[in-house]
């Protein structure tokens, strides 16, 4: 019996609907208008896009996106000062910097300079900490999208066997550390785990961010499971696919997330999350 679908862009939908009312209610109450700062540094097409299309999200949503696009000779002195001016603007409660930097600017510098309480991306060590001991200002984007992504098959994650491929900061360890606070049992495998395909094949929820295109076969997949791919990569024919071999998988497994239409629509819904979660706690309305 084939997977059924975690439609990543219905849900995703479903909640910018949700955030479009909230930020209505609390312009309405308070007079707070959510703002996000958008940065975004040099020319890089697919930087470009997901700029493109997390301000029209925004927009749609009724959050009101400070933009600011810098030439690629952009200095990391001049980008700092950018970022002290953002961190002190009262309209902005989230900050979002495109990744990646060109090669002359320190991305973990950067990322340092944003003020925890508008790291919207929940990248700046403070806030990585506080995810650690449970107690979170922001949790990354892409991550707190596949646990959503997780709860709306209706699959319990307390007491489960968690597997996540992958130990980026980004999404591999904040995604397991939230399974981990859902009460799961959480393996994290990487390059040097020995024998992958077994410890796979022991995950009842399956998260898949590797950066390897159809890495994940049917045979590293239990019966059943849940399978959450956060991968995009391009092929040489121009086509996306994601970290796990869509096809064969998903005749193995009980839930599936595909790519395109899976992860991608979350991570910008999450963003419009933690900026409006931020405009609230602004507000005094957390």
């Amino acid at each position: 019996m084939a997977a059924r679908l975690i439609d990543g862009k219905a849900l995703a939908q479903t909640i910018r609907e949700r955030i479009g009312k909230e930020v209505a209610e609390l312009v309405a109450k308070t007079g707070v208008r959510p703002g996000l700062a958008a940065i975004l540094v040099g020319d890089d097409p697919a930087s470009k896009l997901y700029v493109k299309n997390k301000q029209k999200a925004c927009d749609a949503a009724g959050i009101y996106v400070d933009e600011h696009k810098l030439p690629a000779t952009t200095t990391q002195a001049e980008l700092l000062a950018l970022i002290d001016k953002v961190n002190r603007d009262p309209k902005v409660h989230g900050i979002l910097v495109q990744l990646p930097l060109p090669k002359q600017i320190d991305s973990k510098v950067i990322l340092d300079a944003v003020t925890p309480a508008k790291d919207a991306d929940g990248f700046h060590p403070c806030n990585i900490g506080r995810l650690v001991e449970g107690n979170p200002t922001f949790v990354p984007c892409t991550p707190k999208g596949v646990i959503k992504m997780i709860e709306s098959t209706g699959v319990s994650i307390e007491g489960k066997r968690a597997v996540v491929v992958g130990r980026s900061n980004i999404v591999g360890k904040p995604a397991a550390l939230l399974l981990l606070h859902r009460h799961a049992t959480v393996t994290v495998c990487h390059s040097k785990t020995k024998d992958l395909p077994a410890v796979c094949r022991e995950a009842d929820l399956l998260v898949v961010a590797i950066g390897k295109a159809r890495f994940v076969t049917a045979d590293m997949v239990k019966p059943g499971a849940v399978v959450i791919d956060v991968g995009v990569n391009r092929l040489d024919d121009g086509t996306f696919v994601g970290d796990v071999d869509f096809g064969p998988v998903s005749e193995r497994a009980g839930w599936i997330s595909p790519v395109p239409g899976g992860v991608g629509p979350m991570t910008i819904a999450m963003l419009l999350d933690n900026t409006l979660e931020s405009a609230k706690r602004t507000a005094g309305v957390a």
